[in-house]
């Protein structure tokens, strides 16, 4: 089976792909460097490939059933990558993380509720709240000495306050932090005390450095079955996200039925062969790649941050301990989040997202998308430094 060679530069241009193709569209120009959209410019595993070709060579795409080789392949992947235990009846497909956030919302909290947001955080955090007509409450992360913390006290008086559910992000897009068991248990004790649902979003627990950090996962934790759902994906971690299929564990009967109904009045689930065929493969096939692409994605982030560090003065890259996307403090470049966004397109020639888009919390701060070709992104903060030095002093 064909290695996957992260180096290797692969056109993406007019495939339709959001990162590419809606540039013009949201940058006014064409021709920025794109690092936003968090999906990354490599190849997919060679074996989720190999499935998808074998399911299209079947002529009949109809209707489709989730076989039980798709859930033992999710099993076994979290049991052995993770040493987490789930049992079948816990596994409820979904068609993706973000119609999860939705459903949780509706399943665990009445229209002008309060649901608890951690910010800076991924904006459809705050999209799954509004739309469904609830009521976002903030508990801010807090930043101390480089590194993003939870306000355990804030979180208590937000639950205090009568929040019945907390999005949490685990680890957390856009910072970067690898929660340490000992916070996840804080966050659990509260959550605990006030009868308040956690819905972790864990699509990024593969995708943590090979160093000193190892994802946590919630529901593990002592007492967890009570009140904490999991939302997880192959999407990042296999880099198949436009094929849209994630599951929800679910151990508490209670919280099932309730988003079962929400499932049920939206119609929700649906099984496209293509993509159950990908989610069993990546699952099932996709342990060595992933460990090559951690190793690369390592190499990235440490280069990306020596640079920045060493060429690139008024930006500080928080370094990430999961995710492939780095949050670049720009605060000491004296601009407005406007001036920031148009310095970021004009004069560097990059495509990111503004930090603003994560919530106030992300005023002065951009999100740059390590996963692509390590020459892409040399050449992209290479010219972000060339505009930098460029700006008035």
């Amino acid at each position: 089976m064909a290695e996957t060679d992260f180096d290797q530069r692969i056109p993406r241009e007019q495939t339709g792909a959001v990162k590419f193709d809606a540039r013009q569209a949201v940058f006014g120009r064409q021709d920025v460097i794109p690092l936003w959209v968090a999906d990354m410019d490599f190849a997919a595993p060679e074996a989720v490939t190999e499935a998808l070709v074998a399911r299209a060579r079947h002529p009949v795409y109809g209707y489709s059933l989730f076989a039980d080789s798709l859930y033992q392949a999710m099993i076994g992947w979290f049991r052995d990558r993770h040493g987490w235990t789930i049992e079948r009846e816990w596994i409820l497909m979904a068609p993706g993380v973000v119609p999860s956030l939705h459903a949780a919302a509706m399943a665990f909290s009445e229209p002008g509720e309060a649901v608890v947001i951690q910010p800076p955080v991924y904006p459809p955090f705050f999209g799954a709240v509004e739309k469904t007509g609830r009521r976002v409450m903030e508990n801010p992360l807090r930043r101390v000495g480089g590194r993003y913390e939870f306000d355990l006290a804030h979180l208590a008086e937000c639950a205090e306050a009568g929040a019945r559910l907390l999005l949490l992000c685990s680890p957390h897009n856009p910072v970067g932090r690898v929660w340490r068991p000992e916070e996840l248990d804080a966050v659990l004790a509260i959550a605990r005390e006030h009868d308040m649902v956690v819905l972790s979003d864990e699509i990024h627990a593969d995708l943590v450095f090979p160093d000193s950090h190892r994802h946590t996962v919630l529901a593990r934790r002592p007492g967890a079955d009570e009140v904490v759902v999991t939302a997880v994906a192959p999407s990042k971690s296999f880099n198949i996200p436009g094929l849209g299929l994630s599951a929800l564990v679910v151990p508490n009967p209670r919280h099932r039925a309730a988003l079962r109904q929400v499932f049920d009045t939206m119609h929700m689930v649906h099984c496209n062969p293509f993509s159950a065929a990908a989610f069993e493969a990546g699952y099932r096939h996709g342990g060595s790649w992933l460990d090559r692409l951690l190793a690369y994605l390592r190499e990235n982030r440490d280069w990306a941050c020596r640079f920045i560090a060493e060429r690139v003065p008024g930006i500080e890259a928080v370094k990430p301990e999961g995710t492939y996307l780095l949050w670049l403090d720009c605060q000491r470049l004296g601009l407005s989040d406007a001036e920031l966004k148009r310095f970021f397109i004009r004069q560097a020639g990059l495509g990111l997202n503004p930090g603003l888009s994560f919530g106030t919390a992300g005023s002065g701060y951009m999100r740059l998308n390590l996963g692509t070709p390590r020459a892409v992104l040399k050449a992209a903060l290479t010219q972000l430094a060339t505009a930098v030095a460029q700006l008035p002093r």
